[in-house]
C-alpha cells in the first residue's frame, strides 16, 4: 500500500509520497537514521504537489483549523485534487501519513481516505520539516523562517485574545510605579527640607506641604535677598499672603548659616527634581484613574481607583481576581499574617488590601470585620461583571456602593437595608434606559421613515393613496373622504322613499280618511318612522268599528 504525507508548512501545504521506504528501511530506527541525509532520504520521499497560502490572515485561520483538528475546504481540496482517485465500489489503496491524529479522523469521516498517525510517519515528517526548503527549489530558507515567525506571532495573539482596550497589565505597572514615586518623593522631600534647613530652618515650621517647600526652594535661593517685593510672588506660590509675610519676617531674623552659590545652586537643582517627579506622580494618577475606569469601571466606582488597581496588582490580573472567593478577596494581602495565625493556632486576619477603603475606617471597631467581609463579597461581584462583561458600565458598582452604605446604616443607626435582588433589578433596568437614550436621531429619522412608508402602503391597498410630494396636503386628504361621504348619502336617499311607499301601502286607506296629503318621495326617515304606528292603531280602531256594525 502506498504511502503518502500531509506536511502543514508556515508557506502552505505539501503533498509527500513515501516511494523508496524500502531502500530506508521500514523501521523508526532506520528512518532516523536517514533523516539527517538529504541524498538518502530524497530516495525514499519526493514532493507530489504544493499549494501555498493566499495571505497571511488565511495561514492563521488554516493554522487554528489543524491546532483544533478541523479539516477545511482548502485542504479538502487539496487532497481530493492531488490524491488517487480510487475506483467505484473499491477501497483506497494508499494511506495518509497526518502529525495530528484529530486532523486524520477528520479526514477520514469527511473524505473516506484511510489515514495513521504513528511514530514512524512522525519521523518521516521530521525529516521532511528538516528539508522542506529543499524540497521547493522556489521557497528560500529566509523566507520560510520569515513566515515561521510571523505565523507564530499571529497564532499566540489569537490564542492569548489580546485586547487593547482590556489590558490590566498597565494598570498593574502604574500602581507600582505610584508606590515606589511615593516613597521617593517623601524621601526626597525630606532631603530637601533637611538640605535646605541648614540655609532657612524656620522655613520648616511655616509650610508643612513637601511641594510647596521644594518650589519655595527652588524660588527664594538667598534668603537674604527677600524683602517686601517678594511677598505677592510668595502668596501665589504658597496660597497664603499672611504665610508670605511670615515668610519674609522670618528670613530676616533667620539663624541659618550662609552657603555658598554652588551649594544653593545644588539645592535649587535636587528641588527642581522633586517638583518634577511630583508633577509626574499626578499625571501618572490621572492615568490610572482613566484606565481604571476603562478596565473595571464597577471595581472602581464601587472601592476606588487605588485600592482596586492594588487588588487587581496582587492577584495578577484582572481575571485571576475574578476568579477569586469572597473569602480570598477578603484576606488578599495578608498572607504572611495568615500564614502566621496558622501556624501558631491564633486569630486570622480580618481584611487585607482592603483595608485601606473608606468604608473600613468609618465602621467602629466591633463591626469592621462584618464590614469587610461584606466589602469583600460586592468587590468579588463587581470584578467578576468587569471581567466578563462585553459592554462598560458602572452601574453596577454604583448600585453596590450603595449597598454597602446602606449596611454601614444598618450596623450603625439599625436601617434595614434593600435586598441584594432588588439592588440588582434596579442596576438592569437602568442600564438598558440608559441604552435606550443613547440611540442615534438618525435611527430615530430612519424609524419614522420607515413607519410612513408603511402608512403609505396602507393607503395605497385601500384606495386611499395621498400624493405626499403635493404642497395642499389637507385637500387631498379631504377630497376622498368627502366623496365617499356623498355617495352614502345618496344611498341613503334612494333607500328612504321605498320605505316610505311601503309604509304607505300598509297604511293606505286610513291616511286618506284623515284627510292627511300623500307624503313626498323626499322625506327624512325619523318623520316616516314615528307616522308609521299612528296610521296602523287608528286602522286597527276602524276594523273593530265597522265588525260591530256588521253585527247589528
Amino acid at each position: 500500500m502506498a504511502l503518502y504525507l500531509l506536511f502543514e508548512s508556515a508557506s502552505g501545504y505539501g503533498l509527500f509520497h513515501a516511494y523508496g521506504i524500502d531502500e530506508i528501511g521500514q523501521s523508526v530506527d532506520a528512518v532516523r537514521a536517514s533523516v539527517v541525509d538529504l541524498d538518502r532520504f530524497g530516495k525514499a520521499v519526493k514532493l507530489a504537489a504544493f499549494t501555498p497560502f493566499s495571505s497571511a490572515v488565511d495561514a492563521l485561520n488554516q493554522c487554528n483549523a489543524i491546532s483544533e483538528g478541523i479539516m477545511t475546504d482548502e485542504l479538502r481540496s487539496f487532497l481530493e485534487l492531488n490524491l488517487p482517485k480510487p475506483k467505484e465500489g473499491k477501497k483506497a489503496k494508499y494511506s495518509l501519513g497526518v502529525v495530528e491524529p484529530k486532523v486524520g479522523s477528520h479526514i477520514s469521516e469527511v473524505t473516506g481516505i484511510p489515514c495513521q498517525s504513528n511514530e514512524f510517519v512522525q519521523e518521516l515528517l521530521r525529516g521532511v520539516r528538516l528539508h522542506f526548503d529543499r524540497f521547493i527549489s522556489e521557497l528560500k530558507k529566509s523566507d520560510l523562517e520569515k513566515a515561521q515567525l510571523g505565523l507564530g506571532h499571529s497564532y499566540s495573539r489569537a490564542k492569548v485574545k489580546f485586547n487593547v482596550n482590556r489590558v490590566d497589565n498597565m494598570v498593574i505597572q502604574a500602581i507600582f510605579l505610584l508606590d515606589t514615586l511615593d516613597k521617593d518623593i517623601n524621601s526626597f522631600s525630606m532631603r530637601v527640607r533637611e538640605w535646605f534647613g541648614w540655609h532657612f530652618p524656620e522655613l520648616v515650621k511655616i509650610v508643612n506641604d513637601n511641594y510647596i517647600y521644594a518650589k519655595l526652594a527652588d524660588y527664594i535661593k538667598d534668603k537674604s535677598e527677600l524683602a517686601e517685593k517678594d511677598i505677592s510672588k510668595l502668596a501665589d506660590l504658597i496660597g497664603d499672603e499672611d504665610k508670605a509675610k511670615e515668610v519674609v519676617e522670618a528670613a530676616k531674623a533667620s539663624m541659618g548659616q550662609d552657603l555658598s552659590e554652588v551649594d544653593l545652586m545644588n539645592v535649587k537643582q535636587f528641588a527642581q527634581r522633586v517638583m518634577n517627579l511630583s508633577e509626574y506622580r499626578k499625571n501618572l494618577y490621572e492615568y490610572l484613574v482613566t484606565k481604571m475606569n476603562d478596565i473595571a469601571p464597577n471595581l472602581t466606582s464601587l472601592i476606588g481607583e487605588v485600592v482596586g488597581a492594588r487588588l487587581i496588582s496582587h492577584a495578577g490580573s484582572l481575571s485571576n481576581l475574578a476568579k477569586c472567593p469572597a473569602s480570598t478577596l477578603q484576606i488578599l494581602g495578608a498572607e504572611k499574617a495568615l500564614f502566621r495565625a496558622l501556624k501558631t493556632r491564633g486569630n486570622t486576619p480580618k481584611y487585607g488590601l482592603i483595608f485601606h477603603s473608606s468604608f473600613i475606617g468609618r465602621a467602629s471597631t466591633k463591626n469592621k470585620g462584618r464590614m469587610a467581609r461584606y466589602l469583600a463579597n460586592k468587590c468579588s461581584i463587581a470584578s467578576r461583571i468587569d471581567c466578563y462583561s462585553e459592554s462598560a458600565t458602572a452601574v453596577f458598582g454604583q448600585k453596590l456602593r450603595e449597598q454597602v452604605e446602606e449596611r454601614l446604616d444598618f450596623y450603625d443607626k439599625g436601617v434595614a437595608p434593600r435586598k441584594n435582588l432588588d439592588v440588582m433589578k434596579a442596576a438592569i433596568d437602568s442600564m438598558v434606559n440608559d441604552a435606550t437614550n443613547d440611540v442615534d436621531d438618525g435611527e430615530k429619522v430612519e424609524a419614522s421613515a420607515k413607519k410612513s412608508k408603511k402608512k403609505k402602503s396602507k393607503a395605497e391597498a385601500d384606495g386611499e393613496a395621498m400624493d405626499l410630494d403635493k404642497p395642499s396636503n389637507v385637500a387631498d386628504e379631504a377630497e376622498p373622504g368627502t366623496e365617499k361621504k356623498k355617495k352614502k348619502k345618496k344611498h341613503k336617499l334612494e333607500e328612504e322613499p321605498q320605505e316610505q311607499e311601503k309604509s304607505a301601502a300598509h297604511a293606505n286607506g286610513d291616511a286618506e280618511e284623515n284627510g292627511t296629503p300623500k307624503k313626498k318621495k323626499k322625506k327624512n326617515r325619523e318623520v316616516s318612522e314615528n307616522a308609521e304606528p299612528k296610521t296602523a292603531t287608528e286602522g286597527k280602531k276602524k276594523k273593530k268599528k265597522s265588525k260591530t256594525e256588521d253585527s247589528d
